[in-house]
């Protein structure tokens, strides 16, 4: 392993690759923006180049924060509560934004920007964040009724609502981090608002939550925890009471891969697990707010 030395010839730091992913927006009737997404592995978000590994030193914190997924809206009309954006990741210097709610009918129909922008209602979707994600896709309001947008995805634009078909999420961002290839970051699919026709949209690949099936009284699918997917949109019945709920934001998620000369202590508040993969160790943590520091 590179790293400082001492002047005994001992390294005195750590080189840790990471993957951040922030937590997913909430769906409104649009579907939520999916957390944004920092990796140095196989790829990162929003179509930019791979991130750089932070050398560390020893026996030093560094903070971790797991951003939670946020709430869907709610079944009534108009809806309450409203949908709300995800939450920011943390490893040391390295910030992942919170996922953009999806537009609603209650207050703003457009979607939040975001690590990726929440997917529009019946308008524009929220704009993602560079090297992060991507935006959200815009809605139409017309016949057969009230088409939303899927959310925006770490690897894709979220779908623009048509005609009869509700905006599929966009799609996430694949690394093999963990030592398998697995996807995270996938937008939320748009609801579809009618009183006949017209499908809702399925979440982007990548934990992204479908949206509710139109004329229900479902609840629309949640984004997977620890892969910061967006929740899927509500759908309801054009000019009556809306009657499906958004589904909630997937948490994030933080993955640390540094050589197995090294040992990590996992702070008080942070839950998380490590595993010996080929040459390297690698730390999951999957929930809280804490330190990490190495030896």
């Amino acid at each position: 392993m590179l790293g400082i030395m001492s002047s005994g010839g001992y390294p005195r730091a750590v080189t840790v690759n990471y993957l951040v992913v922030a937590g997913g927006g909430g769906g409104g009737e649009g579907g939520g923006g999916a957390g944004g997404l920092r990796s140095t592995v196989t790829a990162t978000g929003g179509g930019g180049s791979l991130e750089t590994a932070l050398s560390l030193a020893l026996t030093t914190n560094y903070t971790v924060t797991v951003g939670a997924g946020g709430a869907g809206q709610g079944a009534s009309f108009p809806p309450t509560p409203d949908s709300f954006s995800g939450n920011n990741s943390v490893f040391s210097t390295i910030t992942s934004i919170a996922g953009g709610r999806g537009g609603t009918s209650k207050n703003v129909s457009t979607g939040s920007s975001g690590g990726s922008g929440g997917g529009g209602s019946y308008t524009t979707g929220g704009t993602g964040t560079a090297n992060q994600g991507y935006a959200g896709g815009t809605g139409i309001s017309g016949i057969p009724g009230q088409s939303n947008a899927g959310g925006g995805g770490a690897g894709a634009v979220g779908a623009a609502g048509a005609t009869s078909q509700a905006g599929v999420g966009g799609a996430g961002v694949t690394t093999s981090i963990s030592g398998s290839s697995v996807t995270y970051g996938g937008g939320g699919g748009g609801g579809f608002d009618a009183n006949n026709g017209g499908s809702a949209g399925a979440g982007g690949s990548g934990g992204g939550g479908a949206a509710a099936a139109a004329r229900t009284t479902n609840t629309a699918t949640s984004g997977t925890a620890n892969t910061g997917g967006g929740g899927g949109g509500g759908s309801g019945q054009s000019g009556s009471t809306f009657s499906g709920a958004g589904g909630n934001g997937g948490s994030g998620v933080v993955i640390l891969s540094y050589s197995t000369s090294n040992t990590i202590t996992i702070g008080a508040g942070l839950t998380g697990t490590t595993a010996t993969v080929g040459g390297n160790k690698v730390t999951t943590i999957t929930a809280g707010t804490g330190n990490v520091s190495w030896a």
